[in-house]
Formats: C-alpha cells, structure tokens, sequence
C-alpha cells in the first residue's frame, strides 16, 4: 500500500472518538488510533501485530473458534459487517460492537478494512450490577440489535418467552440512548381496566371522577422526553387499542377530564411474550398499531438457546441471594442440563432456593429442586440404569467442547474453575479442547 494512501487513513481514524484500527486481509494491523491503544493490554506492532491477537488473544482468527468474522464476511461479500464479540481489554472481557468496513481506492480497489469498535456498556461477561450478562452466540446477537436500535429514536418491539428478560433489555434501550439522563416510565398493560387505562396512562384532573381529589400527572406526560415502555402490550383489550394509536400517531392526549390537549415527546419501547402477528390474524391485535409498535423488532432467545450463559447467570443470581456460596461441579452440570420453560427467571428462582436450602456454602446436586435432580436418583426400580455424575461430567464436558466458541481460558472461566482444573478433567476423561495448551 502506498505511504500516502496509508497517512491518509492514520489521520482519519485519529479523527475517530472510538476505537479504530486498519487492517489487511491477513489480519494484520496497519494504523490505530490512541482509542485503541487505550482499550487493549497487549501492544500493537504495526505490520505485524493481528487484530485476533491483540482483541482475542488468539492464535488463529475468530471464525475457527465458531465466532461470526467480520474481516471474512466483508471480503466473502464486499460490503460492511457487524458483529458482538466479548475483548479482552484493559478493563477485564467487554462486549464490543464491531462494524467492519472495506476501504477502496478510486478504482474500486480495496486497500484493507477499517474496524471501528463500539463498547457495550449495558452487558457484562461476568457478575455485573445491573447489566445483562452472558457470552454466547445467541446472547450477542441480541446485544447487537440492542446497540443499533438504541443510537436511533425507532419504536423497539421486544419480543421472547416468559422470563427472558424484556424489562432489562428495554432499560438498556434506554441508558444506551441519547434519553438515558430523562425518565424510563413502565406501564404494565396486564390487567388495565379501560377506566384505570386512560387514568394512568393520561392522568386526571381534580373532580374529574369519584375520589379524583387532586389533579395527577399520567405516566405518558411524566415520560416526557424519556423512554415510555409498554410491557405486555399484547394484552391491551381491542377497544382500547384505538386510544394508544392515536397517542403514538399524534403523541398528543388529554388528562381524564381536561379540556386541553397535551403533547410528550418520549421514545416508545414495547414488548410481549404473545405472538402478536398471529394475534393480527386472529383479529385480536390491530394491524396498524402492530407496525406502529414494531419499527425495529428484536426476538430475545430463550436461556435453552444461551447454555453457556449460565454459570454467569448463576454467579449475578449468588451476588444477590448469597454470595459467600457456591455450586458444587455436579450441581452446576444439572442446572446447565434442564430446560427452563420460565426462563432467566426460573434460574434465579433456582439458584434462590438452592442457596436457602444448602446447609453448606457448597451447594450439592441434592439441595436442587426436584426437577433438576438427576434421572434415578429417587425410588429406581431393579433394572433401571441410573447415570453416575463421573459420566454426566465427562458428558458435559464433551460437549461444551464441541460447540464452545472461546479460547481455553474463556472456557474455563464459562464453567467456573481454574485452567489447571479444567486440563485436569478434561485429561481424565480423554478429552482435548482445540485451542488447549499443550
């Protein structure tokens, strides 16, 4: 590449507030600006350092360790890519919201590729207050749309089973947002009689009904240049649909018993366990409130799709319930096993109990609820082969080597024991991870 051609890119990425770094098609760093060198522990050697090796620690690029490469997805497709993988930085592993871009001379020639990083400040790899947390495919790929839908003012519909944490996702809509210093206002729609609906939602004025003493400011009014969340937006009665269109088309209503109208300008965040389309075809939901609520719809996958995101979820829960405890091995194996139909909530629900009813600060497979105990472990009739916990370990561990996605190390902190413990076991059992130290 031509000196000239490459100062010109050095000055442009110091133009950058974010994190940014040139690189060529074998991963090695050309030009990065202070932002970066900042954000990083390992020094970067220009024309020799690979952004794996500086973001990763990794030998080998993201995509043979089952990550989404967006260095590969632009030159496989000649435009912009944009993935969420977990760095290690000088403040310990972040998610980081990577847009990749090809650079091209006047010919159309592409010189290299510009990765400009963008932090996630609302998740964390580990223990965090507040934040949402987890490290796998699915759980980034939420965070991703996250992140875009929050440096916009679209409509946000979030969608996902009971318990996977819409609430939490929408405040991180929010505190990502150029809102997040004005107010996050909920409305819980299940269960709003259409009186107390208008009531909350519009406020009233004083003698405006029975008991009204006062006048009282509605939620959509104390919203006002915020964030108004509907949560379960699907249970709003048909009849009163009408009423929160015309709020959302003309962000203007009137209190319960005033005459003059009110404006709010506020950012309008929805969620809903339904299926709200098929509410749509069942005539239960309106059509055109659904495509006013849903300008950027985002699914929240369930915590059966997030295995590896339990052990961090399990270390949030004890910092809250009990901290000085801990999971035994075989009873981690057993919550990393069962299904959760209720979600993140049913974890922490769990984990709650658990914690309770251990006598020790090592929680044992038998202070689980019944449903996470292992197959046999009660009244097994002659005959029955019950699965000794040695097998399930070496089952577990089988697997997580196959479809765990990280280095070593980073599986080794997923499971919650030392590397030294994790290459014991895995020597025990015949088994080799593909980035294991020799």
């Amino acid at each position: 590449m031509a000196n000239m051609n490459l100062s010109i890119i050095q000055s442009m990425i110091d133009a950058l507030d974010k994190p940014a770094i040139f690189i060529r098609p074998d991963y090695s760093i050309q030009a990065v600006n202070q932002a970066y060198l900042d954000t990083y522990q390992q020094p970067v050697k220009l024309g020799l350092s690979r952004c794996h090796e500086i973001s990763h620690h990794a030998t080998e690029p993201c995509d043979r360790h089952g990550e989404q490469c967006p260095l590969l997805y632009c030159q496989q497709h000649g435009r912009s890519s944009s993935v969420v993988h977990v760095h290690h930085t000088q403040a310990g592993l972040q998610h980081c919201d990577i847009l990749m871009r090809p650079v091209r001379d006047d010919d159309g020639i592409t010189l290299g590729y510009l990765e400009i990083l963008n932090k996630v400040e609302f998740a964390a790899a580990g223990a965090g207050v507040n934040k949402m947390v987890g490290v796998s495919a699915p759980f980034n790929r939420m965070l991703n749309l996250l992140n875009r839908a929050a440096s916009a003012d679209i409509s946000v519909l979030l969608q996902g089973e009971t318990g996977t944490g819409k609430e939490l996702a929408a405040r991180a809509v929010h505190d990502a947002s150029q809102r997040h210093d004005k107010p996050f206002v909920i409305i819980e729609c299940t269960g709003l009689s259409e009186a107390l609906f208008e009531s909350e939602l519009f406020g009233h004025e004083k003698g405006a009904f029975t008991g009204a003493s006062h006048a009282k400011k509605g939620l959509v009014e104390l919203a006002n240049g915020g964030t108004l969340f509907f949560d379960e937006i699907g249970d709003v009665p048909l009849n009163m649909q009408v009423k929160l269109l015309r709020l959302l088309e003309t962000r203007s209503f009137r209190s319960v018993g005033g005459l003059q109208p009110k404006r709010s300008d506020f950012r309008l965040v929805c969620a809903s366990h339904k299926n709200l389309l098929s509410m749509v075809d069942a005539g239960e939901f309106r059509q055109d409130l659904y495509y006013r609520i849903a300008g950027f719809p985002v699914q929240l996958p369930a915590l059966r799709e997030r295995q590896r995101d339990i052990p961090l979820l399990v270390e949030q829960f004890l910092l809250g319930a009990a901290e000085h405890k801990q999971f035994s091995d075989a009873a981690m194996q057993q919550l990393c096993l069962y299904d959760y139909p209720g979600n993140i909530r049913e974890l922490k629900s769990i984990v709650e109990q658990a914690s309770l009813i251990a006598n020790d600060n090592l929680i044992q497979v038998e202070d689980l609820p019944q449903m996470l105990q292992p197959r046999g472990s009660e009244q097994a009739e002659p005959g029955n082969s019950i699965c000794s916990l040695e097998e399930l370990e070496k089952y577990y561990l089988a697997q997580q080597c196959e479809v765990f996605s990280g280095t070593f190390e980073q599986l080794a902190s997923a499971l919650g024991v030392s590397d030294r413990t994790l290459y014991r076991k895995l020597h025990k059992f015949g088994l080799r991870y593909r980035s294991q130290p020799q």
